[in-house]
């Protein structure tokens, strides 16, 4: 089954936000990344949105789609959000570099390609 209308915003919204991590990390390197609060923050604050975002897709379609690691990406949100004190950078790093090649893969069907 397809997603819905709002299903699938949130959808695009997890999918920009993985794809703006990508940019953001692009070239660089995790010694760089772990001195430059800047490309933290801007990592963080995608993760949150996609986080965010995943947690608002339906619990049907969730169901319907256990190849995306819906937990995970909502609880890292939550870290984010709520125990920032918490964050380690070799974990973020690890989720930005690897994990969200991963999640992108998967995402990418369900999003119509935009006519040009």
């Amino acid at each position: 089954m397809p997603p819905n209308e709002h299903d699938l915003a949130y959808l695009w919204d997890m999918l920009d936000a993985a794809r703006q991590i990508q940019d953001f990390i692009r070239g660089v390197s995790f010694s760089k990344y772990s001195d430059n609060k800047l490309i933290q923050s801007a990592v963080e604050r995608q993760l949150e949105i996609l986080g965010e975002a995943a947690r608002r897709v339906s619990h049907e379609f969730q169901e319907e789609h256990p190849e995306i690691p819906w937990r995970p990406v909502i609880g890292l949100r939550n870290v984010l959000a709520h125990e920032y004190g918490e964050i380690k950078a070799d974990r973020i790093w690890r989720i930005a570099s690897v994990d969200v090649i991963d999640l992108i893969s998967k995402l990418q069907p369900f999003i119509p390609p935009i006519d040009e």
